[in-house]
């Protein structure tokens, strides 16, 4: 008996909301305000997608270039246009047939400066547990002497006292008057009442909040941060009050219709995922609302969680290694090794060595608060008095090491499902091959407590402190994960960079077209309505700089060549101090980001370069860095690209690549439009984008130059370069969605993978109640075509019937085609089925 797979009802939307066929990010911001969207709206609109996806919109920190560090839930911020500026955009999106998502925060806010931007943790300063704000903060009001620590002093508190540089003034705080404040620099903070008259370091002492040197933060935080950003403090939207008070303004604006989608940043980081987002689909009557998830590995989305799906990370990474070559994993896994010393199997050992790094560092506090509260709950036990403070911090600290994934989902009160119970399971046994014998009991008692079971004495399951543990233990976790992999280790492994992407799984390495095959075909029914991207304002490298970086694993053999060369051009200048997975990374990067006839612009460079050695943590670092090191590292790599010889030696590779290039920035494109799932075009890369890590993929975007590129290649004008044949397949896809959404989006709409005698290419279709509408072909590994000396009497099955390849206006019969004629123009075709 045939197993049938129906979509949740709980991954669906709810009428009369609509659902997105295709998505447009932009990224707000003082460059780009709702009245200059609503300017491109045309363009958008002539470019095919269906909704316009907005960065937050809420007023964020003075200077903000993104918009995730909000201050007021209750503001539209005013440098975009304010309120009446976002219904204006809605307006005019709408009377063009538009829609609008908006991306929202509900994880934490900025602790800005002056902190009286923040009105809500102004007043936690200002009157302590009192504030009616108080229960928003995740503050532990028992630690730090009861007063919450702000660590913004740029040295101890006693040499800032004895050199008068904290000061006692008044001054006009909007939206409270004329008051007494204390002064550090541009920190001011609220004086608790009664308290101005008192000599200043008794003063200081009596606040509702610390002064501390800004080291002191990974230490004796007694805050939630998002991650280990001390100007991020943690919301806690569990608190029914603080959800309404948090999310009124955002849900007004869907129940007006100036909004009709949602995108959550970073669930991880709440107490309870599962629980904001049902609260979240009641509170929208079941609108469209996706979640920023990371899925590691196979991992799916928790099968309660009331959302359509994720971003599209999972997707990102499975296109990408879809047109990777694994015949090039051995050759440039040994070029690794010459140049860097890491084996090539040695990704999982890097990595426990960055999240060991990040617990001990960044998040020390973090562990040190759930060794104290499992300590705690240890002490007053009689039967588990003897596990120690110190066997539960390694055990902790190993179990956090071990997790392979960013948490588990565990509610205090509820049962686990089996799959979390597993997951926690699995990392516990990898904690244990870590830990002597003595410390496995501790192991176990430990998991029991973060599963929220009876251990210990009869009976007792739950308490503040345990629910604490269990909450905290997961939140703790995800930010290990991210800080320890995201942000450390996928800077220093360089096998081939373009697999150390947001999301990713770079010792995956490759991906076979029968493998993303099989996940679209499950996707298809467990997250139909989820996105799929390429790029966004977080990913390291652009979808373009991706490609032509992963066209090092077609031809490795040409790329160990070429590094040769260019270690042999710069000897004479390349310092010592420049190690070898930092020369490494720079020769990729600039392979990546060669543009045309020239490299990237040398500002470009050096802000990404400084970025990239210090989120690595190797030799320098943002809270320590290496001067040295640093203009070791710079200078090699600002002279690389003004030498005429590298310039020339990256001129030559670009030709030599430039077919193999083509073919995977089209066919990473045309994949990723055409996959189950609301398909994302990221401001710009309807064009290539060689862009890097942000603020760089934050640049503005010449959308007047896209309308006009555009509007050419309507006019019927020939594409003449790799942009106009971008502009050509993102524009045709998303105009083939939203004329057909039934294929895409509809509750009919299917994937096929479609027979093929090559595995260079990539070949399926998009259904409608079984019905072939829609077929896709792209070569992959184009540089192996070209080796092979093309296609041959290699082919395609495509459907009975006759259909129409909208990328060169051409009708193509059904039935086995050769797929030298199929790809005669392009290295990709989409196809429509002519109905008659």
């Amino acid at each position: 008996m045939t197993e049938t797979w129906t979509t949740p009802e709980r991954r669906l939307v709810r009428p009369p909301h609509k659902v997105p066929v295709s998505t447009y990010r932009v990224q707000l911001g003082a460059d780009l305000t709702f009245d200059d969207v609503a300017a491109r709206v045309p363009y958008y609109a002539s470019l095919g997608v269906t909704h316009v996806y907005l960065s937050p919109v809420l007023t964020a920190a003075p200077g903000s270039t993104h918009g995730y560090d909000v201050v007021d839930h209750d503001e539209i911020s005013p440098v975009l246009g304010g309120e009446d500026g976002l219904r204006r955009l809605a307006d005019a999106a709408h009377a063009a047939g538009l829609g609008l998502v908006l991306d929202i925060v509900p994880n934490h806010m900025a602790v800005p400066t002056p902190v009286w931007h923040n009105r809500a943790l102004w007043s936690v300063l200002t009157h302590g547990p009192e504030s009616p704000y108080a229960a928003w903060f995740d503050v532990d009001w028992s630690s730090g002497d009861g007063a919450v620590l702000m660590p913004v002093l740029g040295d101890r508190i006693g040499a800032v006292l004895a050199r008068d540089e904290l000061r006692l003034v008044e001054e006009d705080v909007p939206g409270v008057g004329t008051t007494w404040v204390l002064r550090y620099h541009d920190h001011v903070f609220p004086v608790r009442a009664g308290t101005e008259s008192l000599p200043l370091g008794e003063l200081v002492e009596r606040q509702h909040y610390r002064l501390a040197y800004w080291k002191v933060a990974d230490e004796e935080l007694n805050y939630r941060r998002f991650f280990d950003v001390g100007t991020l403090v943690a919301v806690r939207v569990e608190d029914p009050e603080v959800f309404d008070a948090t999310h009124a303004l955002v849900l007004r604006l869907l129940r007006d219709g100036v909004i009709d989608g949602l995108r959550i940043d970073h669930p991880d980081g709440l107490a309870d995922p599962g629980g904001y987002l049902s609260r979240l689909r009641e509170a929208t009557d079941g609108a469209w609302v996706v979640v920023e998830k990371i899925l590691a590995g196979e991992e799916e989305l928790p099968g309660d969680w009331d959302t359509a799906g994720s971003t599209g990370y999972e997707a990102l990474w499975r296109i990408q290694q879809t047109f990777t070559d694994p015949g090039g994993a051995a050759r440039l896994g040994a070029l690794m090794h010459r140049y860097t010393g890491d084996e090539p199997d040695a990704f999982e050992r890097l990595v426990d060595e960055a999240k060991r790094q990040i617990v001990d560092g960044p998040l020390y506090a973090e562990v040190h608060r759930l060794t104290t509260i499992a300590a705690e709950i240890c002490h007053e036990d009689l039967r588990l008095r003897d596990h120690t403070w110190r066997s539960l911090e390694e055990c902790l600290v190993e179990l956090l090491v071990a997790f392979d994934r960013y948490r588990a989902y565990v509610v205090p009160g509820e049962t686990p499902s089996h799959e979390q119970v597993a997951v926690m399971q699995a990392a516990a046994e990898r904690a244990r091959r870590r830990l002597p014998a003595e410390r496995h009991e501790t192991m176990s008692v430990l998991v029991d407590l973060l599963l929220g079971r009876e251990v210990g004495s009869a009976g007792r399951t739950r308490d503040p402190r345990r629910d604490e543990l269990v909450v905290r233990f997961q939140q703790t976790c995800g930010a290990v994960m991210a800080k320890g992999v995201e942000d450390t280790a996928f800077y220093r492994w360089t096998h081939l960079v373009a697999l150390c992407e947001v999301g990713g799984e770079p010792d995956r390495f490759a991906f076979t077209p029968t493998d993303l095959a099989a996940w679209a075909s499950r996707a298809q029914v467990a997250t139909p309505l989820g996105m799929t991207t390429l790029s966004t304002h977080d990913t390291k490298r652009g979808e373009d700089t991706r490609a032509r970086i992963g066209v090092l694993s077609e031809l490795p053999t040409e790329w160990a060549a070429l590094v040769d060369d260019l270690r042999r051009a710069t000897a004479g200048y390349r310092g010592a101090l420049l190690d070898g997975r930092t020369e490494y990374l720079l020769w990729q990067t600039l392979v990546g980001t060669w543009d045309g006839d020239a490299p990237i612009e040398e500002q470009r460079l050096v802000e990404y370069l400084t970025k990239a050695i210090r989120e690595a943590k190797s030799r320098t670092s943002w809270t320590a860095p290496d001067t040295a090191y640093e203009e070791a590292v710079l200078g090699t790599a600002t002279r690389a690209i003004a030498d005429p010889a590298v310039l020339e030696l990256l001129a030559a590779w670009d030709a030599r690549t430039h077919e193999a290039v083509r073919a995977a920035t089209l066919g990473t494109k045309l994949v990723q439009l055409t996959l189950p799932g609301i398909a994302d075009v990221y401001q710009g890369t309807e064009v290539p984008v060689l862009s890097l890590v942000d603020p760089d993929n934050r640049r503005p975007v010449d959308a007047d130059a896209l309308a006009a590129r555009l509007q050419r290649l309507d006019g019927g004008a020939g594409a003449r370069s790799l942009a106009d044949e971008k502009m050509l397949v993102t524009s045709r896809a998303v105009r083939l969605r939203r004329d057909l959404p039934e294929a895409f989006v509809g509750p009919d709409a299917g994937f096929v993978p479609l027979p093929h005698s090559s595995g260079h290419t990539l070949t399926y279709a998009r259904t409608v109640a079984g019905q072939p509408r829609v077929a896709v072909v792209a070569t992959r590994l184009a540089a192996a075509v070209e080796r092979l000396g093309g296609w041959a009497d290699h082919t395609v099955a495509l459907p009975e019937g006759t259909w129409h390849d909208v990328l060169t206006d051409r009708s193509v019969p059904g039935g086995v085609q050769p797929v030298a004629e199929l790809l005669e123009r392009l290295p990709v075709a989409l196809l429509v089925h002519e109905e008659h």
